[in-house]
């Protein structure tokens, strides 16, 4: 191979014309509309061939093309407006500053394995990323000190394609991030930074880049470097590709070099945010570097770090979170368990369930959330699945009090806004919607539009996302190398003005993409109703590794080729952000159809009422909140099923008779003005109630207030006078571990038998044995309920009894049970360990001493003889 230079070629603008890169640097463009139609008026026609790229549109600019706009009065206009917008944006206050003056300087990071802010950067898969993109984008309207951390990958996740039957096929183009939103972070010499990882053998380094988020910068790491081995190269070559060998190199250059990095960068976090587990590896790393810099004990920095650290798990199946054998954990992670001083056993301990099962797996979801303070499911269901799925970390807790809460998803609303909308937005509900979304009061301005003026703005779009599908439908069918009957009539696939139906999505099976195809005939009447057409678009991938996915697609792909279906049924391929936003600001109903309680959140579906779309939705993940029964449609009533085959007839038949009874005879009436009345009282509804809730600005002043502002606060209080706090925390836990097999609920007095009244309350008493803790050590509390048919407490309450009496064989606590509803209950006590003033969850240190006693003798009879009984 020949030796080659390599040099750096960057766009060359005349002074008028520099702002012009400015702003293509930071993606605030991608949520601006103004910024967007500026850039786009640079060269529409490069605007499309490099998909919306900025960067690439100016470094390809002809030189006449530059003195053209150099010379254009309303162009410079319009580009002193959008320079003027960005610097108003970025020097605003900040909701964060105002609403926690106290806290002072402060910095969160973010830690995800993919990023979604933009089709230009192909850094994401699916949801997961677009998430992550918005809660970027919010972190910086709001003002949150954050900054997100990912990999750059080469490759990013895969194109896809259809062959010429159907099949699902990847395609990797390769990522040139010298023309993108995209800058190397370089030391004070201009050399480009570098981090360093160590892995069996050898160091991998790694180049950061920066995408400018607003005002938060997203930091990402490179290994496809000169100076490391082919395979490491490979390390961010592709996201979510490759074996588990490969995953767990990722997630180390993820967590542990991306650490790295941000302290390199001056940019040390002092909380952290680990988007699903991909990430807990930077927890071993934060522990490390207070051992290695601070000069702390094993435990002590421990305590630190899992007081600054919050988790989000978003996979409600135990399949779906990453699992390492023995061997990848030694093979790559006993050095750094060495180096910690805890060797490799008491490593793979802190990635089991139950840490004494040496056959057990290393899961990277048990990692996080024993190394986090705070854990999160993404919407209120989903914290119910996780807890029940995760019950084993905390044996002995009720499923119900599994220190997993929820923070319900959300959407940036601009970036997912249609412009038409906007601009009825700004003319009916006031300028200060967008600086606002959380504000109800704003969103019950929507009764303003008038119905006309919405359904119009709505028709519009409707119109532009048809137009868009026959050109991406014809393209689609000329690669394919289709009849070329069809390629023409590509050009009349669809009505303009029949209800459109959407469905896109990861093509995994438990989406059931095929639920509304399961019986094609009564489908094909629905469609082809003259007086009242239906359409259906559809969007998505398939895991490359997903053969039963790509099936589906084919499938689907085939019966849209049918005849009676071929003008009515279109599979959009290559589904990307460009799409989902053509999508969900024209699409009349969007169709969720999940497994429930398969489906954690599902952000797609919030896309669409800010731009007057309905949901039609199984009720699982996010709707389960959001739906009124008057703002959009619920396929059954949250039932859970054994039998699938039957969840499918019985769910696909609900399906049918909605449509067939509801939602098209509710589409197609029309006032005389051909305004369908109710279908748009139904999009206001769905507008206010929706718009105002599920928002990543709601999301992040939840997880600000909740998490962030409570970690900071932790970590400082750990951390002043040299660490005596975590240092205290780190050998009362200790104590408390070694002592807590002496702690016992030796006896609880019999209450009442016969039935109390409503309002009144019941005494209880009960003698704990504490060992050698004191009693300011333990807290002991009456857990009481109602009774399921199995003797059970299901869903109980608790009430803190307190010390009395100290006696030779324990202390005497005593409490109340407040009865507040009829009907059987039950009632037990427990203990667990408590110390004031730290920040500690009830169960955080996964001790807890149940009454135990299946006879259920009197107290007279428990106490050793000799002993002080409890009754006199």
């Amino acid at each position: 191979m020949p030796t080659y230079r390599k040099f750096v070629v960057t766009p060359d603008l005349p002074a008028p014309l520099r702002p012009l890169l400015e702003i293509a640097r930071n993606v605030w463009w991608t949520w601006n509309v103004e910024a967007i139609n500026l850039l786009r008026r640079v060269d529409p026609d490069a605007w499309d061939v490099h998909r919306g790229n900025p960067i690439a549109v100016l470094g390809s600019l002809p030189a006449e093309r530059v003195r053209e706009l150099e010379r254009d009065k309303a162009f410079l206009a319009h580009l002193e407006r959008v320079r003027g917008d960005l610097e108003r944006y970025l020097a605003m206050p900040s909701w964060f500053e105002g609403e926690n003056e106290q806290l002072g300087k402060t910095l969160i990071a973010y830690f995800s394995l993919e990023f979604g802010l933009h089709e230009s950067l192909p850094l994401y898969s699916g949801g997961l990323g677009i998430l992550a993109g918005d809660h970027l984008k919010s972190a910086s309207d709001l003002g949150l000190p954050l900054v997100g951390v990912g990999l750059a990958y080469q490759y990013g996740y895969f194109r896809q394609y259809l062959n010429h039957d159907g099949w699902q096929m990847e395609d990797y183009p390769v990522n040139d991030f010298y023309n993108m939103s995209m800058q190397l972070e370089r030391d004070p010499e201009g050399k480009p930074w570098a981090i360093e990882v160590h892995y069996p053998g050898r160091v991998v380094k790694a180049r950061i880049w920066r995408v400018q988020v607003g005002r938060n910068p997203l930091v990402l790491l490179d290994t496809n470097l000169p100076d490391n081995l082919p395979e490491d190269r490979e390390l961010t070559s592709r996201l979510y590709g490759g074996d588990n060998d490969m995953r767990i190199r990722q997630e180390i250059m993820l967590g542990i070099g991306g650490l790295r990095a941000l302290i390199t960068l001056g940019l040390e976090p002092d909380v952290c945010h680990l988007n699903e587990g991909h990430s807990a590896f930077l927890a071993l790393e934060r522990i490390n570097l207070l051992m290695k810099h601070k000069g702390l004990d094993y435990a002590t920095a421990f305590e630190l770090v899992r007081a600054s650290n919050v988790f989000t798990t978003h996979t409600p199946v135990p399949a779906g979170n990453d699992h390492f054998g023995h061997d990848l954990v030694e093979k790559y992670l006993k050095a750094k368990a060495d180096e910690l001083g805890i060797g490799l056993e008491n490593l793979m301990r802190l990635g089991r369930q139950d840490p004494d099962d040496k056959h057990e797996t290393f899961c990277m979801t048990v990692l996080a959330l024993r190394l986090s303070r705070f854990a999160n499911g993404v919407s209120e269901l989903h914290s119910h699945v996780s807890r029940e799925m995760w019950q084993r970390v905390w044996p002995g807790v009720p499923a119900e009090e599994i220190p997993i809460s929820h923070v319900t998803n959300g959407i940036h609303t601009r970036s997912w806004l249609c412009s038409e909308i906007a601009r009825l937005y700004e003319r009916y509900l006031g300028s200060r919607w967008y600086e606002e979304p959380t504000s109800r009061t704003i969103w019950d301005r929507v009764d303003n539009i008038p119905d006309a003026e919405l359904w119009r703005s709505h028709e519009r779009m409707r119109e532009r996302l048809v137009s868009f599908v026959r050109r991406r439908l014809r393209r689609q069918l000329q690669a394919r190398g289709a009849n070329r009957v069809w390629v023409r009539q590509a050009s009349e696939v669809l009505d303009p003005e029949a209800l459109t139906i959407g469905f896109a999505r990861r093509f995994a099976t438990y989406k059931r993409a095929a639920l509304i195809l399961r019986d094609p005939a009564r489908l094909s009447r629905l469609l082809n109703d003259p007086q009242r057409p239906v359409q259906l678009l559809f969007a998505g991938k398939a895991h490359p590794k997903d053969n039963p996915g790509k099936e589906l697609i084919r499938q689907l792909v085939h019966l849209a080729q049918m005849e009676e279906f071929r003008h009515k049924i279109v599979f959009i391929e290559d589904y990307n952000i460009e799409v989902a936003r053509y999508l969900v600001q024209g699409v009349d109903i969007w169709l969720n159809t999940p497994r429930r309680p398969l489906e954690a959140s599902g952000t797609s579906g919030m896309k669409v009422p800010p731009n007057g779309g309905v949901n039609l939705s199984v009720l699982d993940g996010w709707w389960c909140e959001g739906y009124r029964q008057d703002n959009g449609f619920a396929i059954g009533a949250g039932e859970d099923y054994e039998d699938q085959e039957y969840q499918d007839e019985v769910e696909s038949t609900a399906l049918y008779e909605l449509l067939e009874n509801e939602i098209i005879p509710m589409f197609y009436e029309r006032s005389s003005d051909d305004v369908p009345r109710e279908w748009t009282r139904i999009m206001k509804n769905s507008m206010r109630t929706v718009n105002a809730e599920f928002n990543t600005n709601r999301m992040l002043e939840e997880y600000s207030g909740r998490f962030y502002v409570p970690c900071v606060e932790n970590s400082r209080r750990l951390g002043a006078d040299g660490f005596a706090k975590a240092r205290e925390l780190a050998q009362w836990r200790k104590r408390v571990k070694s002592l807590w097999a002496e702690v016992r609920i030796v006896c609880v007095e019999e209450g009442p038998q016969a039935a109390q009244p409503m309002g009144s309350s019941i005494p209880v008493r009960a003698l704990v044995a504490l060992g050698g803790l004191a009693p300011d050590e333990v807290l002991v509390e009456v857990y009481h309920g109602p009774v399921d048919d199995r003797g059970d407490i299901a869903g109980g309450d608790t009430t803190t009894m307190t010390a009395g009496e100290t006696r030779p064989d324990g202390v005497v606590y005593e409490g109340v049970i407040p009865c507040t509803r009829a009907g059987r209950r039950g009632y037990t006590v427990r203990a667990v360990p408590r110390k004031e003033g730290f920040p500690l969850g009830r169960f955080e240190t996964g001790l807890v001493a149940w009454w135990h006693d299946p006879e259920r003798r009197p107290c007279d009879e428990q106490a050793p003889a000799g002993k002080v009984k409890l009754r006199s």
